[in-house]
């Protein structure tokens, strides 16, 4: 294929693209829209296709080396719709910020395709088609929130939006063990997983009970949620869901870990799954058997704002130094040292141990002997939970302590298995 024909094709496909994204964003306007007198509309489908596409065009004059004529394009589209939204006699009845701010977003897309980027553009506007066609969920879910819970978002943005950007990504401190971004990174990884679990948790957990409140507050804390439930469960006469909700709460807790592995340390996941597996099962097993045995119930008030500043740089401390305590042990004993101390350091926080491993070498530790290490900190994390679980609830709780029990049987015999091929 000729040079020039292919130029030509990139070209259609960068303005095909602008005009897409326009189409796209027009359809969901022109619906919304669709109930004002015809001719009161200012933009809809065909103006913003034509929108894109000549933002699209505009682009493309920019990428030729034609500044000026870019620049008058987009000006031109810019002070066309102004006009239009001045002289709308129906905006005095009905405002309407968000269809003029979507034309603007379209002729940034449409500008970005042409330029020659078609997909970052395409990818923009289903984003904005997306957040315009939630606007009743969007509402909806605004309404849900009260002031504790816009502060938590508050607090997350700022760990997450604030601060990550803006550190240095190298190796710094005792032994270069400590890279600031990835420190900080593990800390917004592990308060997303307790932000998005203490939202879903108000939205959710006082329509669907106890059973939701397990489920989604074991995402974050099922330490939190065991206590929760095993207190509840033993200042009531009658026991209810409780037992249930502490069995599921640890299934999901197996989940979140396999997730986190995953994502901190790929090369330990397929050994650490199948090791984690039996466990797994056999936790989901018992939780939907202690569920169907129980009655239905209202669901405990939601565990508290997980989002507070202090115990996140807290938690970076104590990461931070249980990476230099990894990178020390790794050059004065080994593998072995590094297993022994992933276990230590797991025995208070679970996902300590596995942000330490995600920040080791990949030679440092072998993928099996990790993967018991963590499995190892997984078992001395239950028991704190079956302790918590008989101590709150006494002999109500006994059910669900068996339940834990028994995945930590299946954990502990893999684990056995998994240390005779070492």
């Amino acid at each position: 294929m000729r040079a020039d024909t292919v130029d030509w094709y990139w070209q259609a496909v960068c303005v095909g693209t602008a005009l897409a994204c326009g189409l796209l964003v027009g359809i969901e306007r022109g619906f919304d829209l669709r109930e004002l007198r015809a001719g009161t509309r200012i933009a809809g489908v065909r103006t913003f296709t034509l929108v894109g596409l000549s933002a699209g065009l505009a682009g493309l004059a920019g990428r030729f080396g034609q500044p000026f004529a870019a620049g008058a394009i987009v000006a031109g589209a810019v002070a066309i719709l102004a006009i239009g939204y001045a002289h709308r006699p129906e905006l005095s009845k009905k405002p309407d910020a968000t269809t003029p701010i979507a034309a603007l977003a379209i002729i940034g897309l449409g500008f970005v395709a042409g330029f020659g980027e078609p997909g970052f553009a395409i990818a923009g506007a289903t984003i904005v088609t997306l957040l315009l066609a939630l606007r009743a969920e969007l509402h909806g879910f605004l309404a849900k929130l009260d002031q504790d819970d816009v502060k938590a978002l508050a607090r997350y943005a700022v760990i997450a939006g604030a601060v990550l950007p803006f550190l240095p990504n190298g190796h710094y401190g005792p032994l270069g063990a400590w890279n600031p971004q990835k420190l900080w990174l593990v800390v917004v990884l592990v308060t997303g997983f307790s932000f998005l679990g203490y939202v879903a948790n108000r939205i959710f957990g006082a329509r669907h009970g106890t059973i939701a409140t397990a489920l989604i507050g074991g995402a974050y804390s099922s330490t939190a949620v065991t206590q929760s439930l095993a207190q509840r469960l033993g200042s009531e006469k009658d026991g209810g869901a409780e037992p249930a909700g502490i069995a599921l709460a640890t299934a999901v807790m197996y989940l979140r870990v396999i997730l986190l592995i995953g994502i901190l340390a790929t090369r330990v996941l397929v050994p650490f799954a199948i090791i984690l597996a039996p466990a797994v099962i056999v936790a989901w097993a018992a939780g939907f058997w202690l569920y169907r045995k129980a009655p239905k119930c209202d669901a405990p008030a939601p565990p508290g704002n997980p989002i507070a500043i202090l115990p996140a740089l807290g938690f970076v401390v104590f990461v931070a130094v249980a990476a230099v305590a990894a990178k020390w042990a790794a050059g004065r004993f080994g593998e072995q040292g590094i297993a022994l101390l992933l276990l230590i350091v797991g025995s208070t926080d679970v996902d300590t141990a596995t942000i330490t491993l995600g920040g080791l070498p990949a030679d440092a530790i072998s993928p099996l002997l990790a993967a018991i290490a963590i499995s190892g900190t997984i078992i001395v994390n239950m028991a704190v939970k079956i302790g918590i679980t008989l101590v709150y609830a006494g002999r109500k709780g006994i059910s669900a302590s068996i339940a834990m029990t028994a995945s930590v049987v299946a954990l502990a015999i893999m684990i056995g298995l998994a240390w005779l091929r070492l």
